[in-house]
């Protein structure tokens, strides 16, 4: 995975485009949803490369790092 800042900012900003939680920030997606993906697959490309990241974060309890890139 290549990381950039702009994937760290895009989960605080991006908004989930499908599914269930679509409209949704990404940041607020809740964590049993990332897990399911995790299990399932996440989806290709872009999305689904924030998803798995989004997945680490929250997984290692670092939803901190992401409020102050919320745009309110």
């Amino acid at each position: 995975m290549d990381l950039t800042t702009k994937h760290i900012e895009k989960l605080a900003t991006m908004k989930m485009p499908f599914g269930k939680y679509q409209g949704r920030v990404l940041m607020d997606l809740p964590e049993p949803y990332l897990v399911w993906f995790s299990g399932k697959g996440f989806p290709p490309g872009e999305i689904g490369m924030l998803l798995q990241l989004l997945y680490e974060v929250k997984l290692n309890g670092l939803e901190d790092i992401l409020e102050p890139l919320r745009q309110r």
